[in-house]
């Protein structure tokens, strides 16, 4: 074959390939940015509704996936090649990326799981997978946890499922549980008396169920007492700190001693 008839051969080519290049590609870069605003308009109307707020991730991210994948097949379509050939193609290939990312998929499945069982929802306090934090968003992959100074973490969906789970806003109500230690010399009736009386003055304090003072271990430095009162979830911390710091000072008050672990060293004098 001669220069010309190449030239001729690619040129040829070109014009006839060009056009379905440049189409498929509109396809897929339009078809892209389409896909992204929809996932945007469903956030925002799912947030207009009475949809669990833990869904409106999930669908979102489900929606662009599947435009995703319908502007693949029309881009394929596009460039003129058969669709029932590609499906064949894109069947092989998919077992090959299942067998790849197995461990992808382990975590959208775990994430269906998630949502069919709703273990907590966004807002709760929980404990998953090693971390703690506020729940912002159970995605499509991974779920995303505040942490009480802000720091965000990514939890993969089966770590979290797989896992045990935490929930520390399930419920309405919480129990503070407290040890504070006297002298084995103070009176414990006095030191009961005390912390049931500090208990007792907190508002946030709740009367049924009825709050709990005894006696729990003679220990090595100190006898121990449990102080376990309710409270409110939301009242949970602020009320800890406040009877932990009252508790000391109302003990002291009253004459009993905080006692610390010490250590009694005798020195025996060996010889002359």
């Amino acid at each position: 074959m001669d220069l010309d008839s190449f030239t001729q051969l690619v040129l040829s080519s070109v014009a006839a390939w060009a056009p379905r290049v440049g189409g498929a590609a509109a396809v897929l870069v339009f078809g892209w940015m389409f896909a992204n605003w929809t996932r945007g308009l469903t956030r925002r109307a799912l947030g207009r509704t009475n949809v669990d707020p833990i869904l409106v991730p999930f669908v979102a991210g489900m929606v662009r996936l599947t435009l995703i994948a319908l502007v693949g097949v029309a881009a394929v379509t596009t460039l003129g090649v058969s669709t029932a050939s590609f499906v064949a193609v894109l069947g092989a290939a998919g077992l090959a990326i299942a067998l790849a990312f197995q461990g992808t998929f382990s975590n959208f499945a775990a994430g269906i799981m998630l949502l069919t069982f709703r273990p907590f929802r966004v807002g709760d306090l929980v404990e998953v997978g090693g971390s703690s934090g506020t729940v912002r968003e159970v995605g499509i992959f991974a779920c995303v946890l505040a942490t009480p100074d802000n720091v965000e973490i990514r939890v993969p969906n089966s770590g979290v499922f797989g896992q045990t789970i935490k929930n520390f806003s399930a419920n309405q109500t919480r129990r503070i549980d407290l040890v504070v230690g006297v002298g084995y010399d103070d009176d414990l009736g006095v030191a009961v008396r005390t912390c049931m009386d500090v208990v007792t003055a907190d508002a946030r304090v709740l009367a049924d169920p009825a709050p709990v003072v005894a006696v729990h271990e003679l220990a090595d430095s100190s006898v121990n007492l449990v102080v376990r009162p309710w409270v409110g979830r939301e009242d949970y911390w602020s009320t800890r700190w406040d009877l932990t710091r009252a508790l000391k000072e109302r003990l002291e008050s009253a004459g009993c001693s905080i006692p610390f672990p010490q250590r009694d060293v005798h020195l025996h004098r060996v010889g002359a």
